[in-house]
């Protein structure tokens, strides 16, 4: 039997980023001797890296490279240090651009409750236990890309900011689609998260995803307003299986859905096109304040590469091993300082590193 082998871009990016990757690529390597699957990775500058090194946050290398490969797993980026740049040199441009540069047009964002650790959270266990939500994100429309945009001057002198929700019923489709599909895959139950009592585009949103259910008879689909979404999401979300909405929308649930395990330094995500490269990434940022202190914790960054195994390159039980070697290694009680609970084993993040190779 021939090895199947994919080419994995691989962005460290800032802070932890490094750290962490690093970790990731032995997971991997270890499972790919283990299933017989190939890895070969490149290494490329984004983010305040990039900057440092060019000048731009993503440079047109990078964004080469990773167009010629078969999934893309990212670190963090950011910092302290590039706060103050021009907007369009800061390391968070590049990372729109990476997007838009991939068609990358759907985010996903799970967030669930592992059991080890539900007294994590900051909602009561009766709330929070069984909850297993994804966050399907519209990731290259909406007001984050719409025109016209920027900071103006009046006729009288007076500054004024504009940006422009905007949709069409092509962009609409195409998450709708990939939502379905995903719900298809999961509980079957789809909530579309829009502001339709007010907002004309989030009428044509409405309009077509409620179009959209008749090629899904099999898909439970309900509609919430935004502000209600949000209200619920901490009220009551096991009654939430799958979420789609719009960039600003998803951009802001899908961090609420993710305090709700108590930890985003857990959580991975997946940004996807119509074909291509994916990017795989945890949603916690770059943690400047304990870069090259060995106190990171890897796992996000880990589950975000099974998620590339699983959504990218099509490679599930690859994913559900390194997926269970987590679980285990939290039910073992090795725990990072950020989901430290009494009676557990503080580990840096080699150690947790290593934990997972163990288990594997």
């Amino acid at each position: 039997m021939t090895q199947q082998r994919y080419r994995i871009t691989l962005l460290p990016g800032d802070g932890i980023g490094p750290e962490i990757m690093a970790v990731a690529v032995d997971v991997l390597n270890v499972i790919g001797e283990q299933l017989d699957i190939g890895f070969e990775f490149s290494e490329a500058l984004m983010g305040g890296a990039a900057i440092d090194a060019t000048g731009e946050p993503l440079p047109a290398d990078t964004l080469e490279l990773c167009r010629n490969s078969d999934a893309v797993l990212l670190a963090a980026i950011g910092g302290y240090k590039w706060d103050n740049l021009p907007r369009h040199q800061r390391p968070e441009t590049g990372l729109l651009g990476l997007r838009a540069g991939l068609g990358l047009f759907a985010n996903l964002r799970p967030a669930a409750i592992l059991p080890q650790l539900i007294d994590a959270s900051t909602l009561k266990r009766e709330v929070v236990e069984g909850v297993d939500i994804m966050v399907v994100r519209e990731l290259t429309g909406g007001i984050y890309f719409g025109q016209p945009k920027g900071i103006f001057t009046t006729e009288t002198g007076e500054r004024r900011g504009v940006n422009t929700m905007a949709y069409t019923e092509a962009e609409v489709d195409r998450i709708g689609k990939v939502a379905f599909e995903t719900a298809r895959k999961r509980n079957k139950k789809l909530c579309s998260v829009d502001k339709a009592n007010v907002l004309e585009v989030s009428q044509l949103w409405r309009d077509r995803i409620t179009k959209l259910a008749s090629d899904y008879p099999d898909v439970e689909l309900s509609h919430l307003y935004v502000d209600n979404a949000a209200m619920q999401l901490v009220r009551a979300p096991k009654q939430f299986d799958t979420i789609v909405t719009s960039n600003l929308f998803g951009d802001i649930l899908s961090d609420a859905a993710a305090m709700l395990t108590g930890s985003i330094g857990m959580l991975p995500s997946a940004s996807l096109g119509e074909n291509g490269s994916g990017v795989f990434e945890p949603v916690h940022g770059s943690a400047p304040d304990i870069a090259g202190q060995d106190k990171a914790n890897p796992l996000a960054q880990v589950l975000s590469a099974a998620m590339m195994l699983r959504y990218g390159l099509n490679q599930p039980t690859a994913a559900e091993r390194i997926e269970q070697a987590v679980l285990k290694v939290l039910d073992n009680g090795y725990r990072t300082g950020d989901i430290m609970s009494p009676g557990m084993t503080l580990v840096g993040c080699r150690a947790m590193g290593d934990a997972l190779i163990k288990e594997l």
